[in-house]
């Protein structure tokens, strides 16, 4: 169902100095995809730094933190436009930027022009960030993940044949694929299929088969979840037995409601694993987690969790609300304890390792962390 309002905007944190009865607030904006393809990434970015702020509170100095959110609906202008009405008119000092690297390469702009800081939990792109003084994120970035993706495919997969089918509809996804065949060639394999989709398809019969025919060892799928839950379904009734290796976009619970007992064995590449917190914010977040929700807790809540973590150090450590000396903090940001472990800001990319999970019963399963080479 289509939403009947333009925008969705919830106040929970305001992004700029005013005033609660005698208390005063500092408002943070939330643009993010709470409707529309990838609304559960939002939604669970969302969710994940509510949860943190149950943990470490939501004051600085004596000043309340409130956090308005937009629903930016998973796309590019809305993006753009739920940007400017946070600063214009929410008056924010710092933003939570969109989940996905498209919206952010919208958003950035915006922020640089009115010299905003915006801190994205899981936009992987590097032009996200290229060029720029007021953008952020709390992830690594596209290169860095396709060459730990590429590097574990060569030295523990064995593989020396791959094909790639990525969703060129995507800015993640086409970078993720075009990285994965540098490294991957430069490491000594061989691409021998590429084959594109867009999101929203539902048939990939013509790609599998072009894929399946070329016989690879490996087939890299570094699309979103929908997608690669439907092509790994797909690809196994069409009869592929090889090895399917994603990215941190598959990290959504409807990878298993839509792909089912297909996506067994599944790889992925991901920037955090739940099983054990790294430090005493990582375990607090993991076990309420697990007490609220009974399950555990997915890496774009952690990262959004995160992004929440590196603005309120940076505005506590600027000791002031100028936009311009907050994002002075963000980017001075070493050794933070976050809830994925440590994180350090430099030229606005987060630094940390990366985590290979598989799907085995239905669940991600640790395999290795992965530190390229």
């Amino acid at each position: 169902m289509k939403p009947i309002v333009k925008w969705l905007v919830v106040t929970v944190l305001v992004l700029e100095v005013g005033v609660v009865g005698a208390q005063e607030v500092i408002r943070i904006g939330a643009n993010l995809e709470m409707t529309g393809a990838v609304a559960a990434y939002g939604q669970m970015i969302w969710e994940g730094v509510n949860l943190v702020r149950e943990i470490v509170g939501d004051e600085v100095d004596g000043k309340k933190i409130e956090l308005v959110l937009v629903d930016n609906k998973s796309d590019k202008v809305e993006s753009a436009n739920a940007a400017t009405r946070l600063i214009d008119k929410e008056k924010v000092v710092a933003m939570l930027g969109p989940a996905i690297s498209g919206s952010m390469l919208a958003v950035g702009p915006v922020c640089e022009e009115k010299q905003i800081p915006v801190i994205s939990a899981t936009a992987t792109n590097p032009l996200v960030t290229q060029g720029k003084k007021f953008v952020f994120r709390a992830c690594f970035l596209d290169p860095y993940q396709a060459a730990a993706a590429a590097q574990f495919a060569r030295e523990d997969l064995k593989a020396n044949t791959a094909a790639i089918l990525s969703d060129i509809a995507q800015d993640y996804c086409v970078a993720l694929g075009n990285f994965f065949k540098e490294e991957f060639t430069k490491r000594g394999g061989s691409i021998i299929v590429e084959q594109n989709c867009k999101t929203g398809d539902q048939d990939f019969s013509a790609q599998l088969t072009t894929i399946i025919n070329a016989n690879p060892d490996i087939l890299y799928v570094p699309n979103y979840y929908t997608e690669i839950a439907l092509i790994t379904r797909q690809a196994r009734d069409l009869g592929f037995e090889g090895i399917i290796l994603s990215a941190d976009g598959a990290d959504a619970p409807e990878l298993f409601s839509v792909g089912g007992d297909a996506v067994e064995g599944l790889y992925h590449t991901a920037i955090w694993d739940a099983t054990k917190g790294l430090n005493e914010v990582g375990q607090k977040y993991i076990d309420l987690y697990k007490e609220k929700y009974g399950k555990d807790p997915n890496m774009f809540g952690a990262l959004g969790a995160d992004a929440y973590l590196i603005l309120v150090n940076a505005i506590r450590q600027a000791g002031s609300l100028d936009p311009s000396r907050i994002r002075d903090f963000i980017e001075d940001t070493a050794d933070l304890d976050v809830v994925t472990g440590k994180v350090t800001i430099e030229n606005g990319d987060a630094i940390k390792p990366v985590v290979v999970r598989k799907v085995e019963g239905g669940k991600f399963q640790f395999v290795k962390t992965v530190v390229v080479e």
